[in-house]
């Protein structure tokens, strides 16, 4: 088996090294560039299909040969290709609209060349055909779709070029990469003012759509979008979106309400499109949005009934907006909602590089700076620079070149202390809520804990909430749109591939409409078990399993089952250095098909399990370590290897040992002293583990670019540096420790 994979490896690497004739004056000829894509994509082609049909995923490989036959002008086929893409996407025409910017170009390119009529006239014709036959819900968003940046495409493909100067050849590589950015130039610079024309006519024909500044008691402005179909005269329920991504996003948010008959309502936050406020995320919507709310419900379009959705900072709002909660908001639909202080800008206390790219996009103008927020090459540039100089991190914005007050001011509330309890309802607040609530989150999302965390403050405070979750196989993305067929590379299973917009809407109409109850809310929490197609309702959260599994930090070769109980204490050492930052990764070879990273951790394997197993829940149990430091940072990741061999993530957890136990309030602790840190707010799952898998824990300590460094001074994290490292951190993980897996069985 290895000889066969080495081989196909080296097989593949030749194909890829092999190269292309493209002569050295299509790069300053725009005329010989023209005559000479057709040929090398054609060429491209047959390598791509030779190199990668087999290749596991299968949406790369579908992506880039619709480009490819686009460059090749073999339009029919691109389009059944893209057709193929979309089907493999997802399923029941979720993503019918996407890439549709180089369907109406293929279409038009085939309308042309059959009708024998001018390029402008195929593509006014094509689109009004491809348009009216999407669903209203799809259409909503086409705009979005096509609105490339040209200047941007022109550049890349400049860039593209350059890289052939002085040479007579282009490798595989460089050759899918030139043909794709030739495509995006010569697709959106041949359709973009066109089609954006054609949508402007539509959206005038069917909607009103009308933004205005909203001036608050205290003076300040806040820009809001109203769409409104004009079929729909009637005062209707209002579906507001309180929005810090201002831009094309409002009036497809807007429209999308519209489409599915209600009036939408988008309102940016302070300092953003027309206001001339100061913009702080996070620290006005708990004031903002009574007010909006108020003029909502009194407009003569409006029925006096108002609902909230959206996702991630736009699920945050919701939760905000209740803080206060306004008479004529009926209900709210927060969809992987951040956590704010909970689990964004730092998680379990601990702070991410993220944080700052984040800032930046949502505040170096007043709409959204996607080029600096793309430049992944830029921020991982920055944050690594940051993590070799050793300095602390707070140097990190200076480190970017732009000192930035919000990230300082964030970094000066380690703990969840009131800087952040004020923007959201805390504690005894969450008693006052007493409307329905539709929270949706997914295993994979990367606000999952602060979605989970909302909805258990709610029942804690309020037994008697009506709030219900529906939580799955999904992303970040996917919990506030549709299940994605493929999911960190893996297939979801079909009963997950729903409609998150659809589930949102029906509850809507459920609740403002007097509709049908939506038909999977069949109790107050409802989880689909990955790998068993199935759907399951409990009442809370406590039932998503039934009994668990301790799993010990024990050897399973020298002491049996990890699964019981050390007879004799005993512990394994591990040292991390800080001072190091040229440490190189390790892996552990699993099986002969796969490898984990390993790197500043150590790792504990069951044996093969005899039988399946249902993990269903959240990670819980403790770990009794001693440390030669006062705090330190812990990783915990929980693997599945498959009977084939292959490993999959279950769940993660990372914590500051220090706020392990209350979050807002930081107990250090006593260095060579065996203390015990609970294991609290780890990532859910739910998953069919079949028999004869295995399950590998990883325990260890975080030092990564992507986060603080905590050197275990006892300082503020923030301020340490690479000066505070002393001696290497000395982990001891004591073999009664244990990781408390949650079990369901029916």
């Amino acid at each position: 088996m290895k000889i066969k994979i080495l081989l196909a490896l080296i097989f593949v690497n030749l194909m890829q090294a092999q190269k292309f004739h493209f002569p050295q004056k299509a790069v300053t000829d725009s005329l010989v560039l023209e005559k000479q894509m057709q040929g090398l994509a054609l060429q491209v082609i047959t390598r791509h299909q030779l190199v990668n049909r087999q290749t596991a995923n299968k949406l790369d490989f579908l992506d880039n040969l619709f480009r490819l036959q686009m460059v090749a002008k073999d339009y029919p086929k691109s389009i059944e290709t893209l057709s193929d893409y979309r089907s493999q996407y997802a399923d029941h025409n979720m993503a019918g609209n996407r890439f549709i910017g180089y369907e109406f170009y293929s279409l038009a390119k085939i309308a042309e060349n059959n009708l024998h009529i001018p390029f402008k006239n195929a593509l006014s014709k094509v689109f009004t055909q491809k348009y009216e036959s999407l669903t209203d819900p799809l259409k909503a968003k086409v705009k979005m779709m096509v609105d490339g940046d040209v200047n941007d495409y022109r550049k890349n493909l400049k860039k593209a070029l350059d890289k052939q100067k002085g040479k007579d050849s282009i490798d595989y590589n460089s050759a899918l990469a030139l043909c794709k950015s030739y495509l995006n130039y010569k697709t959106y610079s041949g359709i973009k003012p066109q089609i954006m024309q054609l949508l402007e006519a539509k959206d005038q024909a069917k909607f009103i759509i009308e933004t205005r500044n909203l001036q608050t008691k205290n003076g300040n402005t806040l820009a809001i979008t109203i769409v409104r179909k004009k079929e729909n005269p009637s005062p209707l329920p209002v579906i507001l979106t309180n929005n810090i991504y201002a831009g094309q996003l409002d009036a497809y948010i807007g429209k999308r309400a519209a489409s599915y008959n209600y009036v939408g309502a988008v309102v940016n936050t302070r300092g953003k499109r027309n206001s001339n406020d100061e913009n702080n995320p996070f620290e006005y919507e708990s004031r903002d949005l009574y007010e909006v709310i108020d003029w909502l419900s009194r407009q003569p379009w409006s029925n006096g009934k108002v609902g909230m959705m959206g996702g991630s900072y736009l699920g945050f709002s919701q939760w905000a907006a209740v803080k206060k909660l306004h008479p004529a908001l009926k209900t709210i639909v927060p969809q992987v909602a951040v956590g704010v202080g909970i689990d964004y800008p730092a998680q379990n206390n601990i702070f991410m590089s993220y944080m700052l790219q984040w800032i930046h996009y949502v505040t170096n103008n007043k709409y959204t700076d996607e080029a600096d927020f793309t430049n992944f090459t830029k921020w991982d540039s920055i944050n690594t620079a940051w993590y070799k100089s050793g300095k602390s991190f707070r140097a990190l914005d200076s480190i970017s070149g732009k000192p930035n007050n919000i990230f300082q001011r964030w970094l000066d509330h380690p703990g969840y202390d009131q800087y952040w309890q004020k923007m959201v309802p805390y504690q005894e607040d969450f008693s006052k809520i007493n409307i329905p609530v539709l929270t949706t989150t997914g295993y994979y999302d990367d606000d999952q804990i602060g979605a989970l965390y909302y909805f258990k403050e709610h029942y804690k405070y309020n037994k008697n909430a009506e709030h219900y979750m529906v939580i799955g196989p999904y992303n970040h993305g996917g919990a506030q749109s549709f299940g994605f067929t493929y999911v960190n590379g893996n297939p979801i299973d079909p009963a997950a591939r729903i409609s998150i917009d659809d589930l949102a809407f029906s509850w809507f109409d459920y609740i403002l409409k007097n509709g049908k109850k939506p038909e999977i809310l069949k109790d107050k929490v409802n989880f689909q078990i990955m790998n068993t197609n199935t759907w399951k309702h409990v009442p809370d959260l406590d039932k998503v399993h039934t009994t668990s599994l301790s799993f010990y930090l024990q050897d399973r070769k020298n002491r049996g089952s990890v699964f019981d109980k050390p007879n004799h204490k005993s512990f394994t050492q591990q040292a991390v250095d800080f001072k190091d930052r040229n440490k190189k990764d390790t892996y552990y070879m699993v099986s002969k098909k796969d490898s984990i990273k390993t790197t500043n951790s150590i790792y504990f394997e069951s044996e093969v399990l005899d039988h399946d197993l249902i993990i269903s829940g959240n990670l819980s149990g403790f770990f009794n370590v001693s440390i030669n430091k006062k705090d330190f940072d812990t990783n915990t990741y929980l693997y599945q290897i498959q009977p084939d061999g292959k490993s999959f993530l279950l769940s993660t957890h990372m914590a500051r040992a220090s706020y392990a136990r209350d979050r807002a309030v930081r107990k250090l602790l006593e260095p060579n002293t065996i203390e015990q840190i609970p294991i609290h707010h780890s990532i859910f799952v739910s998953k069919k583990i079949e028999k004869g898998s295995k399950l590998l824990l990883l325990v260890g300590v975080n030092k990564s670019p992507n986060w603080q460094i905590n050197y275990g001074t006892g300082k503020d994290v923030s301020d340490e540096t690479i000066q505070d490292s002393g001696e290497p951190l000395e982990v001891r993980w004591y073999n009664d420790s244990y990781v408390e897996i949650p079990v369901y069985k029916d």
